[in-house]
């Protein structure tokens, strides 16, 4: 077992792309098959946070770029969440239908406690509670588990929670009104969060419309909700006649080809990294699209949990999460007052508070072992 972070692949990534970040490491065990990446980008505001992806990527490149994104994304959540938490992810190589096993979960476990706190992990898309309750057994550092071992389950809940307070958030401020009665909603990707975010419009008297590239995910929600509408090619979502898009499933999906075809005034959903890049939120703005920035309004997962560490409260975690609709609404005055996209109101709003609480470090303190 070996973690290598020298090297000059990761050098020339932490000067480049990843020079913001405080640490990446590299992480390779031979005899479980375990290569992952973990980035911390910042702890200003306490220990580094972030779930844990396990997916297929095509390169090594790629699996660092998606973790430095996704790294970066995270404490800007956790600083918009108001939670003292910094911001971390780890990406795991491989397809974890085929090569997830508990030694090379335990592998990495190992890893994450190698940190000694500054990071600590969680689900993530291809890890489940489950496979947390097994990291587990090697590190302390591991949220996200299982209720039988104290944990709070399935985080897609507070994340659909907080994903649907986040829209209501952002009907009011575009249509006078946080009521999402007759709304028309398209739901791209049913998978933990978007099946969630589903029972929420309907029970908000939204109309919703579906789509997944999995077939078995959209018959549950149509099983389950039979008024829902679905759509055979999740693509034509992005360009539905629907008043709100919200996309669920992996990011950079909003591209500058596809805003012209846009039909939605409002996009707000639960997937992590929606812009292709960072221009895209220019081209939104232009074409009168709201966009609700996803680091705010899917913070709910990250709020539940977060509440774990404290020992896990559903009644506080929740109530945390509502508080989402507050935040947005901020962001968004914010965005209008600085005549600047949501998406760069939301990026300010995060770095003040990292700055005004991270320079308290530098008021020291005695140990508490100190007479």
């Amino acid at each position: 077992m070996s973690s290598e972070v020298d090297t000059p692949t990761v050098a020339s990534s932490v000067f480049g792309a990843g020079a913001e970040h405080e640490q990446v490491m590299f992480c390779s065990d031979q005899a479980s098959g375990l290569r992952a990446i973990i980035a911390v980008y910042s702890t200003a505001l306490g220990p580094a946070l972030g779930g844990t992806r396990f997916h297929a990527y095509p390169d090594e490149a790629s699996a660092l770029a998606d973790a430095l994104a996704l790294s970066r994304a995270m404490a800007y959540k956790a600083a918009c969440a108001g939670l003292d938490l910094g911001g971390g992810k780890a990406v795991i190589l491989g397809d974890p239908s085929r090569d997830k096993s508990e030694a090379l979960l335990r592998a990495y476990g190992r890893f994450v406690a190698s940190l000694g706190g500054r990071y600590i992990t969680a689900c993530d898309v291809g890890t489940y509670v489950e496979d947390m309750d097994v990291v587990a057994r090697e590190t302390r550092w591991a949220t996200g588990r299982s209720p039988a071992h104290g944990g709070s389950g399935d985080s897609g809940v507070l994340t659909a929670y907080g994903v649907f307070q986040g829209m209501r958030a952002c009907a009011r401020h575009r249509w006078g009104t946080p009521e999402l009665t007759g709304r028309r909603v398209a739901v791209s990707g049913v998978g933990k969060v978007g099946q969630r975010l589903v029972e929420h419009l309907v029970d908000a008297g939204a109309a919703v419309l579906v789509g997944d590239t999995d077939p078995a995910a959209v018959r549950r929600v149509l099983a389950r909700h039979p008024e829902v509408r679905a759509v055979t090619d999740p693509g034509e979502l992005i360009r539905a006649d629907v008043d709100i898009y919200a996309p669920c499933a992996l990011g950079g999906v909003l591209t500058p080809d596809v805003v012209p075809q846009m039909r939605a005034g409002i996009v707000c959903g639960g997937a992590n990294n929606q812009l292709a890049d960072p221009g895209v939120a220019k081209v939104l703005a232009d074409a009168g699209v709201l966009y609700a920035p996803d680091f705010v309004v899917n913070a709910g997962g990250l709020i539940q949990v977060a509440d774990e560490i404290e020992g896990y409260s559903p009644e506080r975690a929740r109530a945390r999460a509502g508080r989402i609709f507050d935040t947005t609404g901020d962001v968004l005055r914010l965005a209008e007052a600085e005549g600047v996209t949501p998406e760069v109101a939301a990026g300010r709003f995060a770095r003040r508070r990292m700055a005004d609480i991270g320079r308290l470090r530098g008021i020291l303190v005695p140990d508490r072992q100190l007479p």
